[in-house]
């Protein structure tokens, strides 16, 4: 690692199917509460979802656009945009960062979405093809397409460096804030917010999802005996990251530093994943950050609890790890969110972040009967006090798409 710009965070967002904001999702993580429960349309035609067999999701609860953002804002924005118009507040008020006109072209925002604005989509089409509307809202365009997230947090903090979003599915927070993190330590920006936002809790959406039969009808059950598929979740996790001296430069409360990034691609399929990828992402970012296997305490597993990616992982995280394994605590936090696709990677980071400032590693839930193929400790039901001085965020995404982000603790 370049040791002349460490990237350090000073500012974390979220809003999640348990807490919308860091501190209500982190206490939630560590009560072990499920945020999976029926799955609620809130804008099809009346007795649509009773048509889908998959009824559960990871929803956000009692989120009110109206009382957290710009009326300018809702009337240009999908609710994956509010979700991380949301998140960027709360993680630049807790940085205090304020992008100055002097700091504005080196200061970035790159905020991603797997999946865009589907509910927009669907609203549209629905008036084209069934209301037959001869046009569709003039918004439409603006509300759907993938960089809108990243191009309305911009614009409300006078960002004028990159700004941009990542899709890469399931990485794509991650590869949004390994590039923020390339971009502070090579000395494109200074600053700048980083993450994913997804909105895809739609009938449309649930309607694919369940026809690729990668959807548990019962819960999220990470590398358990009974696993039989993930559940679909919303949400936004974002962070405002700069580079060490300018943060020091302001007084900002640091909270952990960014210490490594590794990305790798499969190369060899499109849903089935292989462990090569996997294997060779978590060795980069190990490298990036200049760490051994043992120095690292706890990871933030991928863990999406279809069989043969809990499988794939768990003979990943052997492979890099070696004799580490044994007393590596893993955990796949979506046991308890949900599977938030493109806002996951950003989500979990925080999470990791967490981990190692409250020195606790959240629980997997549901892993009452082990796979004894997967057999690494995964922090079975409950979550436990340890010393974390470095955490590992996995995340790896349909196509063989895999991205690894190594945290550590704010500098002395």
């Amino acid at each position: 690692m370049n040791a002349a710009r460490r990237v350090v965070v000073t500012g974390m967002g979220a809003v999640t199917p348990i807490g919308n904001d860091v501190p209500s999702f982190w206490e939630a993580l560590k009560e072990g509460r499920c945020g999976i429960g029926p799955f609620q349309d809130r804008d099809a035609e009346a007795g649509f979802a009773d048509e889908l067999q998959i009824r559960i999701a990871g929803q956000v609860k009692g989120f009110d656009p109206k009382a957290r953002l710009a009326s300018r804002l809702l009337q240009m924005a999908d609710p994956y945009s509010q979700f991380a118009a949301s998140a960027a507040d709360e993680a630049f008020a807790q940085s205090g960062l304020e992008v100055t006109a002097e700091a504005a072209y080196r200061t970035a925002c790159i905020i991603g979405s797997g999946a865009g604005g589907l509910a927009t989509i669907e609203h549209a089409y629905r008036d084209l093809y069934i209301h037959k509307k001869r046009s569709a809202n003039p918004f439409t365009l603006l509300k759907f397409i993938g960089s809108s997230a990243a191009a309305h947090v911009g614009m409300a903090r006078g960002i004028k460096g990159p700004t941009f979003g990542t899709v890469s599915a399931c990485a794509t927070a991650t590869h949004a804030i390994g590039l923020l993190f390339q971009f502070i330590r090579n000395g494109l920006v200074d600053s700048g917010v980083a993450g994913g936002s997804e909105a895809a809790l739609s009938f449309g959406s649930m309607k694919a999802w369940q026809a690729m039969r990668v959807l548990s009808p019962q819960g999220c059950f990470p590398f358990s005996r009974r696993r039989n598929g993930t559940v679909l979740a919303e949400g936004a996790g974002v962070l405002v990251m700069e580079e060490l001296e300018h943060a020091r430069a302001r007084g900002a409360r640091v909270l952990a530093e960014v210490k490594g990034f590794g990305m790798a691609s499969d190369a060899k399929d499109m849903v089935n994943p292989d462990i090569d990828g996997p294997k060779e992402a978590m060795r980069l970012a190990l490298a990036d950050a200049g760490l051994a296997p043992a120095d690292i305490d706890y990871l933030n597993a991928h863990g999406t609890a279809t069989t043969l990616n809990d499988l794939n992982e768990t003979r990943a995280i052997r492979a890099v790890f070696a004799n580490a394994a044994g007393k590596l605590a893993v955990s796949s936090t979506k046991s308890m969110t949900g599977h938030m696709l493109g806002a996951g990677g950003g989500v979990e980071a925080i999470a990791c972040i967490k981990a190692i400032e409250d020195g606790f590693a959240p629980a997997t839930l549901g892993l009452t009967e082990p796979d004894p193929d997967c057999d690494l400790d995964y922090v079975p039901n409950v979550g436990r006090r340890k010393a974390i001085g470095h955490a590992m965020s996995n995340s790896f995404a349909f196509g063989g798409l895999n991205a690894v982000l190594v945290f550590g603790p704010a500098p002395a």
